[in-house]
């Protein structure tokens, strides 16, 4: 039997992530907050929300113990909270301030892992909060991760679909292309092990856009840290967004309950097949801007955003005056002639080039957003040259073109198989692409003569 206990509707933006403590449950959202329930009556803890991230909140988790609250943002960061009080214990950079889409914390909350959009993983030591490396992983973003029991290994899995282990010093262990055809979404660790003499194997499980889950076996015996697929399981018929492993675990033949530190002599890095050294492509990261300005709405942009957009748009001699007053994206789009002359921009010509550069910039933002169904549903981008596949769905056709010639044979709409993969030209959806795009190049260019007027 499976009954409903409460509904939470206290987001006011998409729900991402949700995770438990033994006494605790958190949510993170799109709306930049996390919010923390007691699990007792699902009533909400009086320091929550908990509001730190000035971007959307992709992930969070709890430490084993329960005593920290973990979570990671587009605005590049790990803020760790007090699970008993909301307070910011830390607060973690990614190096190139790269969005973060996941996080993870060793079992003996010994590392924390990050992966970011710009394919980089950052590993801090959790203890001392200092960053241990950050290395470039995936030409993809990362998207999920996961530690071993033991702490000494961790698994990630990106948007291109490629699942790969690596030891506690970034090299890697090994790597499984096309784990899933359409990009991983979760993976985990299950907290049981079996020892069978000196062999150890653990059980680790990742989902995908592909509508499959997969169960993996990663050994300590010859050819270890070589994940090797077990049956898949048949009857998910949608995108998979997330596993999880059940917590209770023991050793086979025996009733005692295995802990991690139980296990760590018998799992020494040096002892799997692939050498620490092996096939590592790790790379430091270099210093790189926040793309924030380029996806996120004006009245949702950082400081750091404004001085970026004015860099793009010519208007690097305001950075410093824009930084020295904290003008943010709010206060950028309330910036008319008055406050320009209060900040001390005394060009005229300056003032109006700046004052033209946010009209443009909020005409582009008002209402530009493309109908659905002008969208490229493997891409989620604007089709340019759109073609019908034999689903009767239509795609940009360098998109379907190269799902076509991966092994996937099925519909990237419905999963099931292609009966040819001849492609018809959609001549009225590019058309109707082309007046929409035109009109909105109209709209922005009517919007601009009305304000000079």
């Amino acid at each position: 039997m499976v009954s409903l206990i409460c509904t939470l509707r206290h987001h006011t933006d998409e729900v991402t992530c949700c995770a438990f403590s033994p006494s605790l449950l958190a949510t993170s959202s799109g709306d930049k907050t996390l919010r923390v329930y007691t699990t007792a009556d699902f009533s909400e803890l009086p320091f929550s929300p908990l509001r730190g991230h000035g971007y959307g909140v992709h992930c969070c988790c709890f430490s084993s113990c329960g005593s920290f609250l973990l979570s990671c943002s587009t605005d590049g960061s790990v803020i760790v909270w007090s699970a008993e009080t909301g307070e910011v214990k830390a607060t973690l950079e990614h190096p190139g301030r790269s969005p973060l889409r996941v996080c993870a914390l060793a079992p003996d909350s010994s590392l924390l892992l990050a992966g970011a959009c710009d394919g980089t993983a950052a590993l801090w030591d959790f203890r001392s909060k200092t960053l241990r490396r950050c290395a470039t992983i995936s030409e993809a973003s990362v998207v999920a991760c996961c530690f071993s029991p033991c702490a000494q290994m961790f698994v990630t899995g990106c948007t291109r679909g490629d699942l790969k282990l690596w030891d506690a010093y970034t090299s890697l262990l090994h790597a499984e292309k096309d784990a899933h055809d359409l990009g991983v979404t979760c993976c985990c660790f299950a907290p049981q092990f079996i020892v069978n003499g000196c062999c150890v194997e653990f059980r680790l499980a990742s989902c995908g856009q592909d509508s499959q889950l997969k169960i993996w076996i990663v050994s300590q015996r010859e050819g270890a840290g070589r994940p090797t697929p077990l049956p898949q399981l048949p009857h998910l018929s949608a995108p998979s967004l997330d596993c999880r492993a059940g917590e209770t675990g023991r050793e086979r033949g025996r009733e005692s309950v295995l802990t991690a530190s139980t296990l760590k002599p018998l799992c020494r890095i040096e002892e799997f097949y692939y050498s620490a050294a092996a096939e590592s492509k790790e790379t430091q990261c270099q210093g790189r801007k926040l793309p924030g300005h380029s996806g996120l709405l004006l009245t949702d942009w950082s400081e750091d955003d404004v001085q970026t957009w004015l860099r793009d748009e010519g208007l690097v001699e305001l950075v410093g005056v824009f930084k020295a007053n904290n003008i943010d994206g709010p206060e950028l789009s309330q910036l008319n002639k008055e406050t320009a002359a209060e900040l001390g921009i005394e060009s005229v010509g300056l003032r109006g080039r700046l004052l033209r550069r946010i009209e443009a910039l909020k005409a582009e933002q008002n209402g530009s957003e493309a109908p659905d169904e002008f969208m490229c549903p493997i891409t989620r981008e604007l089709m340019k040259d759109p073609v019908i596949a034999a689903d009767g769905y239509s795609y940009e056709r360098e998109s379907i073109e190269s799902w076509i010639r991966g092994k996937n044979k099925t519909s990237p709409m419905t999963n099931l198989p292609l009966q040819t993969t001849l492609l018809t030209p959609n001549r009225s959806l590019k058309m109707a692409i082309t007046r929409w795009k035109s009109n909105q190049e109209l709209r922005v260019a009517e919007h601009l003569i009305t304000k000079a007027d």
